[in-house]
C-alpha cells in the first residue's frame, strides 16, 4: 500500500510539471519570426513507449558524436517475416538503421513515420513491419505476418535457460550429497529457502493434502515471474512481466489447472448454491459464472499494472531532468540530484515489489485452486492431526 501510495504522488507530480510547463515549452517553440533551425524537444512519451512496448532490438544508449550525429547502442535482434505473396524472408533488425530505411520490400514504423504518413494509429504502430512499395509507401495488398524474435521472446528464452541452469545446478550438489548433513551454501542455501517458504506459506496453508501435488506448478510460476521481474531492472532489458500478452498466458495456464482441478462439488455450489432462495439463484448464479473468468482476469491486469506503473514511474522522474533542462539548462542540472534521488528510491522499491508480485500472484493461484476442490482443508487438519 505505501509503495502504491508513493507511486501515485509521483506520477500525479509528473503530471502536474507536464500542464504546468506544456504550454511555456510551446510558446518557446514557437516565438520569434523564422528561427534558423529548430530544436528537437525532448519527447518523454517516446521514450516512456520506446521502453515498455516490445522492440526487435535491444536498446542500451543513444548518444551523439562531434557533428551532431546520433548513434545508438543496440544488440540487434533477427526479424523473421512471413507473407503470401513474398513467402519467409528474414534477416537482422539492423539493416532497418533505426527505421531510417526500408529493407527487402520492408520498413519498420516509427512515431515520426506514422505522423509524417497521416497513417490511422489504431491500425499501424511503432515498431510495426509493414510491406513497401519501391518509393517507400506502404502495400496494403502484402500482407506480413511477423514472428521475429523480438526482445520479450529472447528475454522469456534468457530467464528460462537461467531457471533452468540454477536448478539443474542445484540438484547435481543434491545429488552429490552436498548440503544434506551440513548447511547448504550460495545458491544452494538460496533456492532451498525459496522453495520451503512456497510450500510452507503458500501451498499447505491453501491446498493442504494435495500440496505436494501442485508444488512444482507452483514453484515454476515464482520462479518464472521473480527471474523475469529482476531481470526487467536491468537498464536496457525487456519488462517482459509488464507485457499484457505474458501475463494473459500465465494467466490462462492457472485457469485451466484451476478448471482440471475442480469437481462436482465445485460446479454445484456456483450452478445450484445450496441454501440459497430460488429469486436469489437467479442474481448469485449469473455472478457465480462470472467470478470463474475474473479470477485469471485479477492474476493477468494485477501483475501486469504494477510491474509497467514502476517502470514508468522510473523513467518519468529520469524524464523531468530533461524536460527542465528543455526549459532552463540550469534548472535541469538543479533537479538533477532530486529526480535522481526518488528514482533510487522507487528502483530499490521495485526491487521489493518483484518478489512482492511473484508472491501474490503465486498465492492467489494456490487460492483458486484451493477453491476449485472441496475438503482441502479439511484434509489439511486430518494430516495435521
Amino acid at each position: 500500500m505505501a509503495s502504491n501510495c508513493i507511486k501515485s504522488i509521483l506520477v500525479a507530480a509528473f503530471s502536474l510539471v507536464l500542464v504546468l510547463f506544456s504550454n511555456p515549452l510551446s510558446a518557446q517553440e514557437n516565438h520569434g519570426a523564422e528561427p534558423p533551425a529548430k530544436k528537437k524537444l525532448f519527447d518523454a512519451n517516446e521514450v516512456i513507449f520506446g521502453h515498455i512496448m516490445d522492440a526487435h532490438e535491444f536498446h542500451f544508449l543513444s548518444y551523439k558524436d562531434g557533428n551532431g550525429e546520433e548513434h545508438h547502442a543496440t544488440i540487434p535482434l533477427p526479424v523473421i517475416l512471413y507473407s503470401p505473396q513474398r513467402g519467409f524472408t528474414t534477416f537482422m533488425s539492423s539493416a532497418f538503421h533505426h527505421g531510417h530505411e526500408n529493407y527487402k520490400g520492408y520498413g519498420i514504423l516509427t512515431d515520426h513515420k506514422i505522423a509524417e504518413m497521416g497513417l490511422d494509429k489504431k491500425k499501424y504502430s511503432a515498431g510495426q513491419i509493414v510491406a513497401v512499395t519501391e518509393n517507400g509507401e506502404i502495400d496494403n495488398s502484402v500482407k506480413v505476418y511477423d514472428i521475429s524474435l523480438t526482445r520479450n521472446v529472447v528475454q522469456m528464452f534468457l530467464a528460462l535457460f537461467l531457471l533452468v541452469f540454477i536448478l539443474i545446478r542445484v540438484a547435481r550438489r543434491y545429488g552429490r550429497g552436498e548440503g544434506v548433513t551440513t548447511a547448504p551454501k550460495g545458491m544452494q542455501n538460496t533456492m532451498e529457502t525459496i522453495v520451503n517458504f512456497v510450500n510452507d506459506e503458500v501451498a499447505k496453508p491453501n491446498l493442504g493434502a494435495k500440496s505436494n501435488q501442485y508444488l512444482p506448478y507452483l514453484l515454476t510460476v515464482f520462479m518464472f515471474i521473480l527471474i523475469n521481474n529482476i531481470v526487467g531492472l536491468i537498464p536496457g532489458t525487456a519488462n517482459v512481466t509488464g507485457n499484457i500478452a505474458f501475463t494473459f498466458v500465465l494467466s490462462i495456464i492457472s485457469f485451466v489447472v484451476i478448471l482440471f482441478s475442480s469437481n462436482k462439488h465445485y460446479w454445484m455450489h456456483i450452478i445450484n448454491p445450496p441454501g440459497v432462495p430460488g429469486w436469489v439463484k437467479v442474481i448469485l448464479v449469473p455472478v457465480e459464472i462470472l467470478g470463474i473468468f475474473t479470477k485469471p482476469f485479477a492474476l493477468m491486469i494485477r501483475l501486469f499494472a504494477n510491474m509497467v506503473a514502476g517502470h514508468i514511474l522510473i523513467i518519468c522522474l529520469i524524464s523531468l531532468i530533461f524536460i527542465m533542462g528543455a526549459l532552463n539548462q540550469y534548472a535541469g542540472w538543479g533537479f538533477a540530484p532530486f529526480s535522481i534521488a526518488f528514482t533510487v528510491f522507487i528502483y530499490f522499491i521495485e526491487v521489493l515489489v518483484a518478489f512482492l508480485q511473484a508472491f501474490i500472484f503465486t498465492i492467489l493461484t494456490a487460492v483458486f485452486i484451493g477453491q476449485a476442490f472441496e475438503g482441502g482443508h479439511d484434509a489439511e487438519h486430518a494430516s495435521a492431526h
